[in-house]
């Protein structure tokens, strides 16, 4: 609704540019990049900066802003104001009110749904743990945002396709079957599972590269051994590949846990391994093509005059790279899906990793390489510290994760200790405390992840919202017990705060496509917080079941209703699960 009503304004905008400069190239979407939102409702509910015309207009703001005032009516608009160079508009609260409560009462979790995607394909490439490395607070990034953004793309149409590219395939393999021979045994193994995968692996590490505090040397036989373990797994050995298809099932056994925790499914598993003999076929094009060039004795593709760093397809040894798997993998995936976009979550760190064989896949000729998207996001560090398996300094998500739901779990037998499953609520606050929490920032930038922060029960955090939604639940069972049901019809609005409600709601639609276009989550949390805060003002100073006016009572519980639609919709943007009741 709210693209809609800033359509008609930006509209009439645009012609008073029109009259002021004929000449003018400006378009209603400029216009539309023009508004903004004003931290302060006295200040309207969509306002125009005029400094921003000035140099194009030639006028100033103060005369611009006049100008335009009397160009922007509708049913939509209230009125329009000129203040020190801003146009300040504010809407009908009746207006929004009759168009967007009934809106939602009819589509309920559909509201708000842009039609994006009909008849396309979205392949998105996230979480893909290395097997045998458990789920630490460094793989939260890539597989929420991941997840979050397949659910963005399928709310507005598009069919996607999930692939937990799992890192099944390397020599860290050679590493763990030697670890496994020299200090392992299939009883410790199926008694402490992958966690006893990682001690073996950090073993095998510290014995290899030394660890002074240990007072280990490094041996560098251990790494030529694991060298020639790996390559024998290559080579098809049938007991290694039995090892490591076994290492595999117990690490996938460990993710599926973490996966139900955050109501995550994948469409495909197809990991490293899977590509092997996929990878030829591309180096042999590129061969074909010209773009090999030996270097030191290893194939790289020349990217200079593109401003990048040489790409690596082959090692000296011929051997195949990152870049070698990622080319294969993509033209793999364009002939099962066809996908419109394929989308890449990973570290920023990967950023060139990603630049180098996106241009890479550009000079082999494939024409759909435009659809090829990295989406990277920031680093986490825990009170400062990085994270590395290779040496055991990690917080385990499942760790983190108990701790959350155990916090939850002590405050519900203290203010709720007679409430039914409460474990299973438990366990959707704690999760969601943390995803929330990590999906409140800005994708882009560095966590440094405080725990205390993330499980704080206070401010601006999942147990907030999602107390918010119950609190809506709640109010909706008391109106179904009194024979109230929402109405969309016959809305009557007397509060301030009612209005306020209902540009939020109105707002969704846009907050979507923006979330889409910008492939940032964050923005749907921040709109989740922006609805949250709306209605708590508006429940807190708006009586609902003790208002006189029986109109004004239904209105209320519409607006109520309409809030818990668009606030369920909106958690399952970003895997965070509805809560009626805490």
């Amino acid at each position: 609704m709210m693209l809609q009503i800033k359509a008609l304004i930006a509209d009439g905008i645009l012609e008073g540019v029109k009259s002021i400069a004929p000449q003018s190239e400006m378009t209603a979407e400029d216009v539309l990049g023009l508004l903004e939102y004003p931290p302060d409702p006295a200040m309207g509910d969509i306002a125009l900066p005029c400094f921003k015309l000035a140099k194009t207009l030639r006028r100033s703001p103060v005369q611009i802003a006049s100008t335009l005032a009397p160009l922007v009516s509708g049913e939509a608009i209230e009125r329009a104001e000129a203040v020190n160079g801003y146009l300040n508009i504010y809407l009908s609260g009746a207006y929004l009110a009759e168009k967007v409560v009934p809106e939602i009462l009819d589509k309920k979790e559909a509201y708000g749904a842009p039609d994006l995607g009909k008849g396309k394909t979205v392949v998105l490439d996230y979480s893909s743990p290395n097997v045998a490395k458990p789920f630490h607070i460094g793989h939260l990034g890539t597989t929420v945002i991941g997840h979050a953004l397949k659910r963005l793309h399928e709310f507005a149409g598009y069919k996607c396709i999930g692939i937990n590219y799992l890192g099944d395939w390397g020599t860290q393999f050679g590493k763990l079957i030697l670890a496994y021979r020299l200090w392992g045994s299939k009883e410790q193994i199926e008694a402490g599972g992958i966690d006893e995968l990682v001690k073996l692996y950090v073993m095998i590490n510290n014995a290899i590269s030394g660890n002074e505090e240990q007072g280990i040397a490094p041996n560098k036989e251990y790494a030529d051994q694991a060298r020639a373990e790996f390559h024998k797994m290559e080579l098809g050995d049938e007991e290694n590949i039995a090892l490591w298809k076994w290492f595999v099932k117990i690490s996938l056994d460990e993710y599926e846990k973490t996966y139900k925790q955050l109501d995550i499914t994948f469409d495909s598993y197809l990991g490293e391994s899977f590509y092997t003999d996929k990878m030829p076929a591309q180096v042999e094009k590129l061969r074909d093509m010209g773009l090999l060039k030996i270097d030191d004795g290893a194939s790289i593709v020349d990217l200079e005059e593109h401003g990048m760093p040489p790409c690596l397809i082959l090692k000296r040894d011929g051997s195949t790279l990152y870049p070698t798997r990622d080319i294969a993998a993509a033209v793999y995936r364009k002939g099962e899906y066809d996908f419109e976009k394929c989308i890449y979550v990973t570290s920023n760190q990967q950023i060139l990793h990603f630049q180098q064989w996106f241009k890479v896949v550009e000079l082999m000729g494939y024409d759909w390489y435009e659809g090829l998207v990295h989406v990277p996001y920031g680093t986490v560090s825990v009170n400062g510290a990085k994270l590395a398996t290779r040496t055991g300094n990690v917080v385990l998500l499942k760790d983190l994760f108990a701790a959350a739901i155990e916090k939850v779990t002590e405050i519900m037998e203290e203010k709720n200790p007679d409430l039914k499953g409460r474990s299973d609520i438990a366990e959707a606050v704690g999760v969601g405390a943390i995803v929330f929490y990590y999906l409140s920032n800005n994708r882009i930038k560095d966590i440094n992840f405080n725990m205390e922060d993330a499980l704080s029960f206070d401010g601006n955090t999942g147990p907030y919202v999602q107390y918010t939604y119950a609190r809506a639940c709640s109010i909706l069972e008391k109106a179904a017990a009194n024979g109230v049901a929402p109405c969309g019809e016959g809305i009557k609005l007397t509060d301030p705060l009612e209005k306020a409600l209902c540009v939020v709601l109105s707002q969704y639609e846009e907050r979507v496509r923006v979330a889409i276009r910008d492939y940032e989550p964050s923005v749907i949390t921040r709109y989740i917080l922006d609805l949250a805060t709306a209605f708590n003002r508006f429940y807190h100073d708006c009586a609902i079941f003790s208002a006189e006016d029986e109109a004004i009572r239904a209105t209320r519980i519409a607006l109520t209703a309409a809030t818990k639609h668009v606030l369920g919709s909106a958690f399952g943007l970003i895997c965070l699960r509805k809560t009626e009741k805490i």
